[in-house]
């Protein structure tokens, strides 16, 4: 799993960022990976694991599977 920390996330517009430990580009949460996930919610400098997931929608690639870290 990746980890990273929470560059920001807002519950009211459905989405955040979050910006890899690693220094790749910020990778795009989406509100529903945080519901699906046991965190309930994220928050600003939070550090989470993730893995990368393609949606089936729009084929965009984003965080997913997230946990504390």
């Amino acid at each position: 799993m990746t980890t990273g920390v929470v560059k920001w996330f807002n519950p009211t517009k459905g989405f955040g960022f979050i910006q890899p430990d690693d220094g790749g580009p910020d990778v795009f949460v989406h509100i529903s990976a945080v519901e699906r996930s046991a965190l309930g919610s994220i928050e600003e400098g939070q550090k989470l694991s993730y893995e990368m997931e393609k949606d089936q929608r729009s084929g965009k690639m984003s965080a997913g599977q997230l946990q504390a870290a």
